[in-house]
């Protein structure tokens, strides 16, 4: 091999390591959005399960009052129902 065609294959070898490294560094690039977004999306599901929870206790709690909630609108029925009677009567 000739001076020349050594420089050639060393300089052509140096491109394709440089090409290698930047493929690499790429690469890496890409990890690290993919790891950004996965904590992103992570994040989100533990706020929608935070969103979810309060939810499911709001409808527990809404369920819990139901019963006072009922009574007192048969209370305001029955009250509605005797004034009536009564002004039937008169």
């Amino acid at each position: 091999m000739t001076d020349k065609e050594i420089k050639q294959l060393m300089e052509s070898n140096a491109k394709t390591a440089q090409a290698m490294l930047d493929e690499i560094a790429d690469a890496r690039q890409e990890r690290q959005e993919l790891r950004e977004g996965m904590i992103q999306l992570q994040n989100a599901v533990a706020r929608l399960t935070n969103v979810h929870e309060t939810i499911v206790n709001l409808l527990i709690s809404l369920d819990g009052d139901r019963p006072t909630i009922l009574k007192k609108l048969a209370a305001i029925e029955n009250k509605l129902d005797r004034l009536l009677q009564k002004e039937e009567l008169q």
